[in-house]
């Protein structure tokens, strides 16, 4: 079902001539005035009424705000006539500032609320910011400021905060409980459900041996990443080494890339390098497209709808080679961030012994302080649902 939103102002316009001669007078159109920005939109939709057969069903590009013309042909009487009419597109949509509603600063430590909170707009790629308000990161105190951030449409958002200036920051001294990777097939094994783990240079050396033993039938694989200085991609160092013994073990593989990509050419380049490293070796699950770096979002100057088509070119570069793609993100960012308007399968990160989310998924990382034979310290544990 298409989601299209319009606003309700519509204007009423007959057809006083075509192309070749005038169209008898009882032709008319009703048009659609304006629409949301990124709204999916044919050309039937944007006439309400008529009496003419349109040609064809075009659809309508909505990705850039501002006046557009749109001229289509119709067939009235067996005769072809053109007409255009203009739309107004426009992005309705506050910018998002997703954070707590205070920041604790170690004194003579200052801090770019504007940079380093999570900020962003659907549309604007770097959306305006500003700190209303003042607080002095010298001096220990607490201090009321607003964060501001304004779209180039005008839509603004705005969050109170406490800034706590102090002389010393206690660590946090929660710890996740352990979850033993026999306790999660003996509560959560169904007909529909398998389990394994994923693994990086994090893990080390893993016997696949014992892991297999353990229950499981599958592992994730870090097959790279992204440099957080450099930007240059590099293979994980224990890459090669595990899939080639989980596949040894008899274990189903997939592997994944965590990546910072800020366009759609940069997310191409990586699904393409990923292939290459590859080089036409069997894989079982998906090669997935793995993006956190959210609380530096604003740093990387792009909108939630660029966030998202770098996504899925991606995955739709994988996808047209001989791999499988998939998302993987947290249950706070696929409900917040990722619209995957495209339906790619998705590997969702909520460490909780029963998940609420109510998005389609077909895998589930469930913790990250898990703990299975064959794996020296902690590891994420996941369930997968059969096909």
């Amino acid at each position: 079902m298409r989601k299209v939103k319009y606003l309700l102002l519509i204007s009423l316009i007959f057809i006083t001539f075509s192309c070749t001669k005038k169209v008898p007078k009882e032709v008319y159109f009703t048009f659609v005035n304006n629409v949301d920005v990124f709204s999916d939109v044919l050309l039937s939709d944007l006439i309400v009424d008529t009496n003419v057969e349109l040609i064809n069903d075009i659809k309508i590009d909505t990705t850039v705000i501002g006046n557009k013309n749109i001229e289509f042909d119709f067939k009235y009487n067996k005769r072809k006539y053109k007409k255009s009419f203009n739309i107004n597109i426009k992005d309705k949509v506050k910018p998002f500032i997703y954070s707590g509603s205070s920041k604790t600063l170690l004194i003579n430590n200052d801090y770019d609320f504007c940079d380093e909170l999570i900020i962003g707009d659907n549309y604007d790629s770097y959306p305006k910011c500003e700190i209303i308000g003042s607080y002095d990161y010298k001096k220990l105190g607490t201090y009321d400021i607003k964060i501001k951030v304004v779209d180039q449409s005008g839509n603004e958002a705005i969050r109170n905060m406490k800034v706590k200036v102090v002389d010393k920051i206690t660590p946090s001294s929660s710890t996740q409980t352990r979850v033993e990777f026999s306790d999660v097939i003996n509560e959560h094994q169904s007909d529909n459900t398998t389990f394994g783990i994923d693994v990086s240079s994090w893990q080390k050396d893993v016997d696949y041996e014992k892991v297999k033993e353990a229950g499981a039938t599958f592992v994730m694989i870090r097959l790279g990443y992204q440099g957080s200085v450099t930007k240059n991609l590099a293979i994980d160092s224990y890459y090669e080494d595990n899939i080639r013994k989980a596949k040894e073990a008899g274990l189903k593989v997939g592997v994944y890339l965590y990546t910072d990509a800020s366009s759609v050419k940069e997310a191409k380049e990586h699904a393409l390098w990923v292939i290459d490293v590859l080089g036409n070796k069997k894989l079982d699950l998906p090669v997935v497209f793995d993006w956190e770096d959210f609380p530096k979002f604003r740093k990387h100057r792009i909108s939630l709808y660029e966030l998202n088509e770098i996504a899925n070119t991606f995955i739709e570069t994988i996808n047209n080679s001989n791999y499988e793609g998939m998302l993987y993100s947290s249950k706070t960012y696929l409900e917040n961030f990722w619209d995957n308007r495209n339906n790619y399968s998705v590997w969702l990160a909520h460490y909780t012994n029963k998940t609420d989310y109510d998005g389609d998924y077909v895998m589930w990382q469930m913790t990250s302080s898990g703990r299975i034979p064959g794996v020296s310290g902690p590891v994420d544990i996941n369930i997968l649902y059969n096909k």
